[in-house]
């Protein structure tokens, strides 16, 4: 008879009857889940160095286990090996030992307190582990192509065997400490899928050879985890679909497939379908690959075997699981950087409050700060990684309740306005446009995505109309105005200015600015030259370059996309080169004729390019304002890019912080 833990009723609920088949029940091995809906384990460095569970990764868990509404939530992977070769992550949990169980059932006690599933993944990182010891360790020792990484040691017999103990001894930890699920992983270059691909696996013995002999050790695994967990108790596996390794001779689909299968015959009651690898040179998850683009995957995966598939990878939104699950072409829709941008997620579907929810836009921020030891934290999403800290996750009313005046309607200027009025303040927000957004406006017109970004105001727009957010657009605030409404409070939100060019000829016609290039309101020529090689820079070298123009970006900066992080930056790199894109870096204009502009490096050498348009992207802060603000004796803050110009996530946290602290 197939175990139920929780009883949900979905029935009444909205988003069930817009999304029925992500609201109903699934089976799963000897176990009934009451939806779809699974976060998926997602590292965060929030655990302690020495493994155990922290508050920190306890209150962040527990927030998603509330967003899946009685699905599945897996905590991270944890790792089990005393050496730590098979540790990933600096803040990973640990469970080599009995002592990690009383930390492992705190976790699996905030999900059953939200009435969720409880997931725990065993996960040896391989050649992505090693973090804090000198080799890893795999099935053959073939060199890293990211120098981020350890060398890796080949494992002998004995010691293969002694990690599929581990496994072994890890689930009944797991068991143990409370959970109802359990899932090995298999994916992105962690040791199970070191030796499924033909790429890390070249052993000849028993261990190696054709895919079957690749799948030896997760057949042992699989086998050894199943001997201990109960009959009730599901087993999955995470395993690449598509490694995205053909230029190291990595799998084939066909082989992929095949290892799919052999899984199912060892017993496996699931399987998690990925993509990719850290290594494979083609990208899988940022805002430049399209929503959707992967999800034929499990199309093919359920062809193939007949257990249940779950699959995540630029799903970000309800529409299409919920179609390909109803057309059986997938099983369980997967999040983890979408219920990371917004752990409520999934509630707020099911509510029907999807206009509430604060959508994840693809920039990998989230790993980016993983890989560089550091503790996740989200793009988008200022409260990720505090949840454990009531004041700041769940502001409080403000003891006075003041009149604000928020100056510029941009990212920034919103997220402190409707924040602040949630605390009880009366806000009124200026904007000297006729519409909210500020440079987003502008910025959301650069290709490979950048349209997601724009996700960002139409959350903020939602939830400063639901605090009750007064907007005066269209009306530009002089000193005069701000006498004359003498606010408790000013928040210069302006945005930056784009200075000219202080430099012979820096009155030319030919020069544009930025905003109205991405408007299209300013006439292009076909040569171009874009001043400033930050983020605003390249997407307008990237949008001018989809037009058909001759660009190159100039800037003072040592390397262009400073300001955007390092999982991202290389995508621009390569469009930039598909794209002709001439980069000169760390130079200055040193002087505009008629011919174009004269470059200057830091070290003395000049050189002319020849262009048509001068587009000024080199952004400054905005001191307008401030003098008028502080002569009043007014309490001011500065936020977004009139502070230091930098990125939306920098404009968004700022605001946020703001809006909690007046």
């Amino acid at each position: 008879m197939p175990k139920t833990i929780f009883e949900w009723d979905y029935s009444d609920y909205p988003g069930a009857k817009t999304y029925p088949h992500l609201f109903k029940p699934i089976q799963i091995g000897n176990l009934i889940i009451p939806n779809r809906i699974k976060y998926t384990a997602t590292e965060e460095n929030l655990n302690g160095l020495d493994g155990f569970v922290t508050d920190q990764g306890a209150a962040y868990l527990a927030q998603r286990a509330k967003g899946v509404v009685g699905g599945l939530c897996f905590m991270q992977g944890v790792y089990m090996d005393e050496a730590r070769m098979g540790q990933g992550y600096v803040g990973q949990a640990a469970a080599w030992d009995d002592k990690f169980v009383p930390g492992l059932k705190r976790l699996a006690d905030a999900i059953h307190d939200a009435l969720a599933v409880a997931g725990i993944q065993l996960m040896d990182c391989g050649r992505v582990g090693a973090v804090d010891v000198e080799y890893g360790h795999g099935p053959s020792a073939v060199p890293q192509r990211l120098r981020i990484f350890r060398p890796m040691k080949e494992m002998t017999k004995d010691e293969i065997k002694a990690m599929i103990q581990q496994h072994v001894d890890a689930a009944k930890r797991g068991v143990e400490a409370g959970f109802d699920i359990m899932e090995i992983s298999g994916i992105v270059g962690y040791l199970v899928s070191n030796f499924v691909s033909s790429y890390t696996n070249r052993r000849t013995d028993e261990y190696g050879g054709d895919i079957r002999g690749r799948m030896q050790a997760v057949i042992e695994i699989i086998q050894g985890v199943k001997a201990v967990i109960p009959e009730d108790m599901p087993l999955g596996i995470r395993l690449c679909a598509e490694e995205l390794l053909d230029d190291v001779r990595g799998n084939t689909a066909e082989e992929s497939m095949e290892s799919y299968k052999i899984a199912e015959e060892a017993g496996v009651d699931y399987i998690s379908c990925t993509l990719g690898w850290q290594e494979s040179i083609y990208p899988v998850i940022s805002r430049d690959i399209p929503m959707g683009n992967w999800i034929h995957l499990a199309k093919r995966a359920k062809e193939h075997v007949k257990v249940p598939i779950s699959m995540a990878y630029r799903l970000f939104k309800p529409e299409l699981p919920n179609e390909k699950i109803g057309a059986g072409e997938l099983d369980i829709w997967e999040m983890c950087r979408p219920m990371i941008a917004d752990p409520l997620m999934p509630k707020k579907v099911l509510e029907g409050k999807e206009e509430e929810i604060r959508h994840c836009v693809a920039c990998n921020l989230c790993l980016a700060r993983l890989f560089r030891d550091a503790p996740m934290t989200c793009y988008i999403n200022p409260i990720c990684a505090h949840e454990a800290n009531a004041e700041f996750a769940d502001p409080q009313p403000a003891e006075e309740e003041k009149e604000i005046m928020i100056v510029g309607a941009g990212p920034a200027g919103l997220e402190c306005a409707y924040l602040a009025a949630r605390r009880g303040h009366e806000v009124h927000v200026y904007d000297k446009r006729a519409e909210i957004g500020g440079t987003l406006n502008e910025a959301r017109h650069a290709p490979y995505g950048d349209d997601e970004l724009w996700t960002c105001v139409e959350y903020q727009k939602v939830m400063c109309e639901k605090a009750g957010v007064n907007f005066h657009l269209g009306t530009e605030v002089t000193e005069e105005l701000i006498e004359e409404e003498m606010p408790d409070s000013v928040v210069l939100a302006t945005g930056p200015i784009y200075p000219g060019l202080a430099v012979p000829g820096g009155d030319s016609d030919k020069i544009v600015y930025l905003a109205d290039v991405m408007s299209g309101k300013a006439d292009v020529g076909k040569k171009v030259v874009v001043w400033g090689n930050r983020k605003p820079g390249i997407g307008c070298a990237l949008h001018l370059a989809k037009q058909g123009k001759k660009v190159t970006l100039v800037g003072k900066d040592k390397t262009a996309g400073f300001d955007v992080n390092p999982s991202f930056k290389w995508r621009y790199y390569i469009y930039m080169r598909q794209n002709g894109i001439v980069a000169y870096n760390d130079c200055v204009i040193e002087e505009i004729s008629d011919a174009g502009i004269v470059v200057k490096t830091y070290d003395g050498y000049r050189w002319p390019i020849n262009c048509d348009t001068i587009v000024l992207a080199q952004r400054e802060p905005n001191e307008s304002l401030k003098k008028a603000v502080q002569s009043e004796g007014i309490e001011l803050f500065v936020v977004g890019d009139a502070l230091i110009p930098r990125n939306l996530s920098s404009a968004v946290h700022d605001g946020y912080r703001i809006g909690m602290r007046i």
